[in-house]
């Protein structure tokens, strides 16, 4: 079996912030168009998503302010780090991402970019952003949560809270 075909997922990069100032509403898996130096650089884990996003050119989804750097043994056929890329996904699944995002309020982000298979994927959302009091709101929520499986686990262990 080629090495390069693997079946799990190799992650590449996250979106960690995304997940704070967004709500997510559904995922999808799309593919990318890369150049040589692209998947190589791509390879040592060197790209960010931090100002990326996808939008519509043409009927189809591209995705912009991907920074992925360039590869160190590159000569003249270096890539751009921050060009415009095409995504690749079905027709269909493009009609209703458009349909929705143009209903208003909603907005294409990148969540991840992993390896699967060989070939480098993304994963984008639908999602809807968020207010500053939503962000703070699910802290507090999560903050609660967190501290509950806390005291959860201590009781189930036989110990008590300690309280100062």
């Amino acid at each position: 079996m080629n090495p390069a075909r693997q079946t799990e997922r190799k992650l590449i990069a996250s979106n960690k912030k995304a997940r704070h100032d967004y709500t997510i509403l559904k995922t999808y898996e799309a593919g990318i168009v890369l150049a040589g130096t692209e998947v190589k650089s791509l390879r040592e884990g060197r790209a960010s998503l931090v100002d990326a996003f996808a939008q519509e050119h043409d009927g189809e989804l591209m995705l912009h302010g991907l920074h992925i750097a360039e590869y160190g043994f590159g000569s003249w056929t270096n890539h751009a780090p921050r060009r415009t890329r095409k995504l690749l996904l079905r027709r269909v699944e493009i009609a209703r991402i458009l349909e929705k995002t143009r209903e208003g309020g909603l907005t294409l982000v990148p969540l991840s970019m992993y390896f699967a298979g060989g070939w480098a994927k993304v994963e984008l959302a639908l999602a809807k952003g968020r207010k500053s009091y939503d962000k703070r709101q699910a802290l507090a929520e999560r903050d609660a949560e967190r501290e509950i499986a806390r005291e959860l686990g201590r009781r189930l262990k036989g110990r008590t809270a300690r309280r100062s």
